[in-house]
């Protein structure tokens, strides 16, 4: 995600400060820096900080009154409370009174650091959502969320395709949203007012197919008491979508090649064809080129659709969006549920970054969809997450432990490759910034490159 947010520091303790300070600049933040009530909320309401972080006393009053001061303006601002004299019936307070989180001194930086990074998300993604329910048309960001390199690079390409009406492919692993990239090109298309019609060719027997896109004449068949337009006249003018493409037999693809070329269908058991203006959609899971090299799929119509096609990343090769997407689908979820607000535990965030998500943003969903269901509070704890997700997290000592309940003592790590994962772990943590590594792993910096290079995970 993008660093460039403003936050606003308010403590009177100077040391402290600019200890903080420092660390949050490091991260790319712009740090704006109080030491009283009075300073803090001129600076809140004057500067327009992305994020405040306060202490609860301060010489002439608490933070509490620059969070009430924000909120009598209208400001929904992410708040987090910082204190020496933490106790239960503050926490509530300060959580009651409207601010985000509540940390104790002494302050561990690299906690506060990753809840400024959690909330700066989650605000990041209420706006968005926000913006979505105002504006009329599509948004900026094609419905589609997320703000890796991966999903901008195919917005962009969406809506370069978006201006043609050729057929296109999209290309992707199951669950990764194809359908959503689909409907995006519809919605940027000169066709947007028209019909998108989707339609999964695996779900429709094979028997039955050329009736079901193309349509059938009156007594074309046994049952056939009256005419029946096909997909493609449903969706003249519009989209047709054709999912799991690769599942359409042989003799139907050489007559959607006929489609694709003449724009002409011919219903079953009638004598002339008919003109159609559709544009085509494929979409499907499967290597294609492969399927051609064992027969499986026509030469010509691949390259036809090839022409214009696109892949979609799948989840693991997005980075953040992983936070960004539960925090969307948790949303949803919970108001799905009739819940109130419900937030990610930083541990269960970290369980779903490690995790590879094969099934991709499907997986995810239903992840959230589960949490929500299982989850009694209103933050979501690792183990309202599905079991497969909980194990990813096992550590090389957990999984020796696991081997050792099987009897199996020779697959124990050795201590070298501890090190080597623990030392990898902790550079994965601090974003590769190897001053904090070394204060994490308690040793100097020449040590730490000297491991690094020892395992070969140096950056």
């Amino acid at each position: 995600m993008k660093l460039s947010e403003t936050l606003l520091l308010i403590e009177d303790d100077v040391s402290l400060r600019t200890l903080l300070q420092e660390e949050l600049e490091l991260d790319g933040y712009q740090v704006l820096v109080a030491g009283t009530t009075a300073e803090g909320a001129s600076m809140a309401l004057s500067q327009a900080p992305d994020l405040v972080i306060s202490d609860l006393r301060l010489p002439d009053g608490d933070g509490l009154d620059v969070l009430r001061k924000l909120q009598a303006e209208g400001r929904m601002v992410p708040f987090i409370i910082i204190t020496a004299f933490g106790t239960v019936d503050q926490a509530v307070e300060a959580l009651q009174a409207g601010a985000d989180d509540f940390l104790t001194k002494p302050l561990s930086t690299e906690h506060l650091r990753l809840k400024v990074k959690r909330l700066l998300a989650h605000a990041a993604l209420s706006h968005e959502l926000a913006r979505y329910r105002s504006v009329s048309g599509q948004p900026a960001n094609l419905g589609l969320v997320g703000e890796s390199v991966a999903m901008d690079r195919l917005r962009q390409e969406i809506r370069q395709v978006a201006r043609s009406h050729a057929a296109v492919l999209v290309n992707g692993e199951s669950g990764t949203g194809k359908e959503l990239v689909a409907r995006a090109i519809h919605s940027e298309s000169s066709r947007r007012e028209a019909p998108f019609i989707p339609v999964n060719c695996a779900g429709i027997p094979h028997e039955l197919m050329e009736s079901e896109f193309f349509g059938h004449a009156a007594g074309a068949f046994t049952g056939a008491r009256q005419a029946r337009k096909g997909l493609f006249a449903e969706a003249s003018g519009g989209t047709l979508l054709l999912d799991e493409i690769g599942e359409m037999p042989l003799p139907l693809q050489a007559k959607l090649l006929r489609v694709l070329q003449e724009g002409r269908v011919k219903p079953v058991g009638a004598e002339r064809e008919e003109a159609v203006d559709v544009r085509v959609i494929a979409a499907t899971h499967v290597d294609l080129l492969e399927a051609v090299e064992r027969g499986d799929f026509r030469e010509d119509l691949y390259y036809r659709l090839e022409t214009l096609a696109l892949t979609v990343p799948p989840l693991r090769q997005r980075g953040d969006d992983v936070e960004l997407l539960a925090m969307h689908f948790l949303r949803h979820s919970a108001d799905r549920h009739g819940r109130g607000f419900m937030r990610l535990g930083e541990a269960t965030l970290q369980t779903l970054v490690d995790y590879p998500f094969p099934g991709n943003v499907r997986e995810l969903a239903s992840a959230m969809e589960r949490a929500v269901t299982f989850c009694e509070g209103d933050v979501v704890q690792p183990e309202h997450l599905p079991a497969r997700i909980r194990k990813r997290q096992m550590g090389p000592l957990d999984k020796a432990r696991d081997a050792d309940q099987q009897d199996s003592i020779a697959s124990w790590p050795t201590l070298e490759a501890l090190q080597q994962d623990y030392v990898r772990q902790v550079m994965s943590a601090v974003g590769g910034n190897k001053r904090r590594a070394a204060q994490v792993l308690g040793i100097n910096r020449r040590t730490l490159y000297r491991w690094l290079d020892n395992s070969g995970a140096k950056q």
